[in-house]
């Protein structure tokens, strides 16, 4: 059996694919992350802690357990923060990335990386594999340059690019706007929400298939991989709302310069899936299933 090993395990996509793998048990699995590990589940794999900004302790990891796969999921991804903080968004952006292609160059380990719509402008959205880059933050410039390590790299290499993650674990770090909407409205506070960018929000589990499709079929190159649905922000916390049947009337439509956000937001981002659907089996649902996915699970955690 092949064994995968993942960075930043305790994270939303990070927890998925290991309870993924704890169905499947598709591949064996070495969780990372640094700190303790707060997925519930302790057995059937082994968790090691590694620090991604350590390179001497990156090593000793990947070397003690030997990987085949590595998932790296490890990224800062608060976009305001980047800004704030270039030289710790670097550290972990690139950085971090330049450690695990020279690990995975010397011992022949397939690295599978997370990247992120914001690499584009958002001027000529949905974008395809090909399309030509051009971030607008600081986080945009770092992911953009670690896909450029990667690419000029030697080792076995897939760049999976994604879009807004949302789902639900037993422990977060930090929430999504799926559940930021739903408890915000069922608390009955209004909530302010930009009406003029246009995304394609992407269900944790349906992300967590697609690095793991990628590891099964020893992917090869950039790959997009999103919800399939386009909508605008406003768009979504209202179908959130309906979903969950809580009022649309706490949500005020603005538009992003309103913000003074820190970071430039692209308007329109999307990807075209058709690469990833017909050479990697990639299936994501819908919005509203994964909404219905979501719901589940929270009512599990009541039971």
């Amino acid at each position: 059996m092949r064994t995968v090993l993942v960075t930043g395990s305790n994270g939303l996509l990070g927890q998925k694919i290991t309870e993924r793998l704890l169905v499947t048990n598709q591949f064996g699995l070495i969780a990372t992350a640094k700190g303790g590990n707060r997925f519930p589940v302790t057995e059937g794999y082994t968790y090691a802690e590694m620090d991604i900004l350590d390179p001497e302790n990156v090593k000793a990891v990947v070397e003690k357990y030997q990987p085949d796969a590595i998932i790296h999921t490890a990224a800062m991804t608060n976009v305001d923060t980047c800004e704030a903080e270039k030289e710790l968004a670097y550290q972990l952006n690139v950085e971090a990335v330049k450690t695990l292609v020279s690990l995975c160059e010397l011992h022949n380990i397939q690295l599978v990386h997370l990247s992120t719509d914001f690499i584009f402008d958002g001027a000529h959205g949905p974008y395809d594999e090909l399309a030509a880059p051009n971030p607008l933050s600081y986080y945009g410039i770092t992911k953009l340059e670690a896909e450029e390590v990667i690419k000029s790299s030697t080792c076995r290499w897939a760049i999976l690019r994604t879009i807004i993650v949302y789902g639900i674990v037993s422990d977060m770090s930090r929430t999504n706007i799926v559940l930021w909407a739903k408890a915000a409205l069922e608390k009955g506070s209004p909530i302010n929400v930009v009406n003029d960018q246009w995304r394609m929000p992407t269900l944790a589990e349906d992300l967590a298939d697609c690095c793991l499709l990628a590891v099964e079929k020893d992917a090869r190159g950039v790959y997009n991989a999103s919800g399939k649905d386009m909508m605008r922000i406003s768009e979504l916390v209202a179908r959130v709302a309906d979903y969950w049947g809580l009022n649309k009337s706490l949500i005020t439509e603005i538009s992003s310069e309103s913000l003074n956000q820190a970071a430039k937001r692209p308007v329109k981002t999307g990807f075209i899936l058709d690469k990833t659907i017909n050479d990697l089996g990639y299936s994501p649902h819908s919005f509203e299933e994964g909404l219905a996915i979501v719901d589940h699970q929270l009512g599990l955690r009541l039971t």
